[in-house]
């Protein structure tokens, strides 16, 4: 899996690149086949936004993003929000799959 990582009117540290990086293969490895993942870093005035997009082969492309006044929580935040829409998109597989009809 490549993951890109883009900074739009930000520095980011190389810590916080580990960090995000970390995170992203820990909430892949929950998904089938993640071809690739966007993490995007911009810096807008006061407001530090990180938008995370996961491209994957059997399912539609996962999206999260999240503003705060630093990186750090904003990524904590987007992470969370992906990890909930992976819960809900397993969920929603496993009951389509117990049905029949």
């Amino acid at each position: 899996m490549e993951i890109i990582l883009h900074a739009h009117h930000a520095e980011v540290p190389e810590t916080l690149r580990t960090e995000a990086e970390i995170a992203i293969r820990r909430v892949a490895a929950r998904l089938n086949r993640v071809v690739d993942a966007i993490v995007r870093f911009v810096g807008d005035g006061k407001t530090r936004r990180v938008e995370i997009v996961l491209h994957g082969a059997r399912h539609r492309d996962l999206f999260a993003h999240a503003d705060a006044y630093a990186f750090e929580p904003a990524l904590a935040v987007a992470v969370h929000r992906l990890e909930s829409q992976i819960s809900r998109s397993r969920r929603s597989r496993r009951s389509a799959g117990d049905r029949t009809g």
